[in-house]
């Protein structure tokens, strides 16, 4: 990974979330999002504190409407926290580094 969200489409969504052994958080995200921007860099930070315990990817929603539809996903960005294959948490909108550090800590 790096340090940076991997991009992912619905192609890859099951093998690169739903069937990863690691914890996964997937920003659910549109290159026209000011809040998906201004949220971005902080995710990168996080990809890259959390490397070997948590997988950050991407998926942008107007390229794969239909896994963002599959998990109701109406604003963005909306992070969808995934252990074991099953969505475990959900935040919508931008928020700062420290909740989303909050939520990681619970699924770890």
């Amino acid at each position: 990974m790096a340090g940076k969200a991997v991009h992912i489409s619905g192609d890859n969504f099951k093998t690169e979330v739903l069937e990863s052994q690691t914890p996964a958080l997937v920003d659910f995200w549109a290159p026209w999002c000011g809040p998906c921007k201004s949220i971005s860099p902080v995710l990168d930070e996080l990809a890259l504190e959390y490397e070997d315990r948590v997988k950050l990817v991407k998926v942008n929603v107007d390229d794969n409407p239909g896994v963002a539809a599959q998990y109701g996903v109406r604003a963005i960005p909306t992070l969808i926290f995934f252990k074991g294959g099953q969505q475990v948490d959900q935040i919508t909108g931008a928020v700062s580094k420290a909740a989303l550090e909050n939520a990681l800590q619970k699924i770890l």
